[in-house]
């Protein structure tokens, strides 16, 4: 049971959660406490398994369709699992969450609760955001986004011009990986009856979409403060990872999983660049 929850949380996703939180709580406190060590491990496992386990237990006839799931890449989860993981996402969310709104400001609580929003309503039904085109890229953005606002609200930062200029270039990062990724599964979402940003407009389209995204996510990194703009560079290996999928076919969709699978460790590599340009901040700071 414990590894199929670990599974289906998508360890090699964690940090993408949990770094954003600590990078924007620590380079505004500049101290490690313990808001900071348990906001950290609240985004790093589980609001991981609350995100991709509530959707591994909705979108349960649609995983069985799909060829890249039951791996890293997402579990699926057999029918008898699923009442004990939506338990376990309330078992280990829940007193987080109470510590967490417990040390927090008003501001802090309402990105909090849109950040929990975003990751029920992408796959509760009655909500399906992950089913409306676009919305669900939106979404998909903000469940990586939100952390890193929460941890800057959390800590007290002003956000300045620079700072947004950053946010916006992550949120338009996460709007282009979501869709990207979506291309992959064209086929077994149309199978399983699910709808997704690529379902409804193409492959060939959602792939350009993506590619401009990225694009427009390096130009926004340009406006951020030395040495940050840096960081704009690193929106180009993601821009030619997807070119050969511009013209990609919907038949052929699932070709697209090796992009994405390029996408994965593309991000420990971006990690890294952006773990120096931070440090760097921090010993002008």
């Amino acid at each position: 049971m414990i590894r199929t929850l670990l599974l289906s949380s998508r360890p090699l996703s964690w940090v993408n959660t949990a770094f954003p939180f600590a990078a924007g709580y620590l380079m505004t406190t500049r101290e490690v406490d313990l808001v900071f060590v348990l906001g950290t491990l609240y985004f790093l496992v589980p609001y991981n398994l609350a995100m991709y386990g509530i959707n591994d237990v909705f979108d349960y006839e649609s995983d069985l369709r799909n060829p890249r799931k039951g791996g890293v890449e997402g579990a699926v989860l057999d029918r008898s699992f699923h009442r004990i993981t939506l338990w376990a996402v309330v078992i280990t969310n829940v007193p987080f969450l109470v510590f967490l709104v417990a040390v927090g400001s008003p501001l802090s609580w309402l990105v909090l609760a849109v950040s929990v929003f975003a990751v029920i309503a992408y796959s509760a039904p009655g909500l399906r955001f992950k089913e409306r085109p676009f919305v669900d890229s939106l979404t998909s953005s903000t469940h990586f986004v939100s952390p890193a606002v929460y941890g800057l609200v959390l800590a007290g930062a002003v956000f300045t011009p620079g700072l947004w200029a950053v946010l916006g270039a992550f949120f338009l990062w996460g709007i282009a990986s979501h869709a990207f990724g979506a291309v992959q599964d064209i086929v077994a979402d149309r199978e399983g009856g699910i709808g997704s940003i690529a379902t409804v407009i193409g492959g060939r389209a959602t792939v350009r979409f993506a590619l401009v995204a990225y694009l427009l996510a390096g130009v926004l990194l340009l406006f951020a403060p030395w040495p940050g703009s840096l960081a704009a560079v690193l929106a180009l290996p993601y821009a030619v990872s997807i070119l050969p999928y511009v013209s990609v076919r919907d038949e052929d969709a699932e070709r697209a999983n090796a992009g994405w699978k390029r996408f994965l460790w593309l991000n420990f590599v971006a990690g890294f660049g952006v773990t120096m340009l931070l440090i760097w901040t921090w010993s002008l700071g």
